[in-house]
C-alpha cells in the first residue's frame, strides 16, 4: 500500500459521501475485505457498498484485490494509507465536491467519538485517563495556524499509524487522534 494520495478532482467527488469515507477507513485498517464483509460492519447491502466501492475504484482510491477470492467473490483493498485534501484551488474548481467530502469526514468522526464516549465507562481505567476532548482559542496569523499544524503532524509521524500490517508493543491498542484546525468565521 501507497503511504500517501492528495486528493485531485476525480478523488475529491470520489470521497464526497460519508458512506464512502466509511469504507476507505475500513479497508485502510482491517486490509482487504469483500463488498458484503464490509456491507455487514456498516449495515448496508452488499449491492449498495458494491457502488460506492466501484465510485472508489474510480477515483484511484481503491482497487480490487485480484490475489483474493474466486470469480464471484471480489475483495477490495485500499490503494493509499492516507488521504490529504490541501489545494484551495481544487476546492475553489469543486466546491460542492469539496464540501460533500469535508463534509463526510466530519460526520465519520462525530461518529467515532460518539462510539468512544458510549464505550468510556467499560473502558479499563489506563484507557479512560487518556480519553480527551481538549479545545484551545489561539489567536494566529495564518502562517502560525499553518505552522502549528506541521508541528503537530510532525509530533504525530513519529508514532505507529495503525492497520493490518501494523507492528505494535504489548499493550498497545488503538487511539485515534482527531485534530481540527478551525479558523472561525468573524
Amino acid at each position: 500500500m501507497n503511504e500517501s494520495v492528495f486528493l485531485d478532482a476525480k478523488g475529491l467527488r470520489a470521497l464526497a459521501h460519508p458512506v464512502r469515507v466509511q469504507l476507505l477507513g475500513l479497508l485502510r485498517l482491517h486490509g482487504p475485505q469483500t463488498a458484503t464483509g464490509l456491507a455487514d460492519r456498516l449495515g448496508l447491502t452488499s449491492g449498495a457498498t458494491s457502488y460506492h466501492l466501484r465510485q472508489l475504484a474510480g477515483g484511484g482510491l481503491v482497487e480490487e484485490d485480484v490475489n483474493r477470492g474466486n470469480g464471484r467473490e471480489r475483495w477490495w483493498r485500499a490503494i493509499h494509507r492516507i488521504t490529504h485534501f490541501d489545494d484551495t484551488e481544487l476546492a475553489d474548481q469543486e466546491p460542492e465536491a469539496a464540501f460533500m467530502y469535508l463534509q463526510s469526514v466530519i460526520d465519520v468522526q462525530g461518529q467515532r467519538a460518539q462510539r468512544t464516549l458510549a464505550a468510556h465507562q467499560t473502558m479499563p481505567g489506563p484507557w479512560r485517563d487518556v480519553f480527551d476532548l481538549s479545545d484551545w482559542a489561539l489567536r494566529l496569523t495564518p502562517e502560525e495556524a499553518h505552522s502549528l499544524i506541521e508541528e503537530l503532524h510532525a509530533v504525530v509521524g513519529r508514532y505507529r499509524l495503525d492497520g493490518p500490517e501494523a507492528e505494535a508493543p504489548g499493550g498497545a491498542e488503538r487511539v485515534v487522534l482527531v485534530i481540527h484546525s478551525l479558523p472561525e468565521p468573524s
